[in-house]
C-alpha cells in the first residue's frame, strides 16, 4: 500500500509539473510578441524620419510625453479605451488603426499592415502596460 500512495504522488506531483511547463508554453508566444512590440515602440522608425515611438511618448509609453508644444498623455490606458470615436477622423478608430496613424503621421513611416507580426506585437506590449487599468471603451487618455 504505501508504493502505492509513493507512486501516486510521484504520478501527481508529474501532472502539476507538466501543467505549470503546458502553462508555462502557452505563455511564451504571449511574452515574445511583448518583449518584440517593447523593442519595436523603443527603436522602430519604420522607414520614417528617424523618430520612434518613444520618441514621443516616453518611459515606454508609461509617462507623458511631448511633440514640439503639444503634450501627450501616457498610454497606460490606451489598450483599455480602444476602439474609441475619433471626432478629427469623423470614425471608430481601434487601437491597431491608432498606431498605424502614428507611425504614418508622427514617424512619417511606413505603418505595419493590419494582422502583421509587428502590429499585433505593438499592440501587444500597450496591452501589456494597460494591466489593471480599467477598461473603458471610448474613455479618455490618462
Amino acid at each position: 500500500m504505501p508504493a502505492i500512495r509513493i507512486l501516486a504522488a510521484a504520478f501527481g506531483a508529474a501532472l502539476q509539473l507538466a501543467a505549470a511547463q503546458s502553462a508555462s508554453a502557452a505563455e511564451t508566444p504571449l511574452e515574445t510578441a511583448v518583449a518584440k512590440g517593447a523593442h519595436l515602440f523603443a527603436t522602430a522608425t519604420f522607414g520614417g524620419n528617424g523618430r520612434t515611438c518613444e520618441s514621443c511618448h516616453e518611459g515606454g509609453g508609461k509617462a507623458p510625453g511631448q511633440v514640439g508644444d503639444r503634450k501627450l498623455p501616457s498610454l497606460l490606458n490606451a489598450a483599455a479605451i480602444y476602439p474609441r470615436f475619433s471626432r478629427g477622423a469623423g470614425q471608430v478608430i481601434t487601437l491597431e488603426g491608432q498606431v498605424q496613424s502614428c507611425i504614418k503621421g508622427g514617424l512619417a513611416g511606413t505603418p505595419p499592415e493590419l494582422g502583421s507580426s509587428d502590429l499585433v506585437a505593438i499592440t501587444a506590449y500597450l496591452g501589456s502596460i494597460a494591466k489593471g487599468q480599467q477598461v473603458e471603451i471610448g474613455g479618455a487618455p490618462k
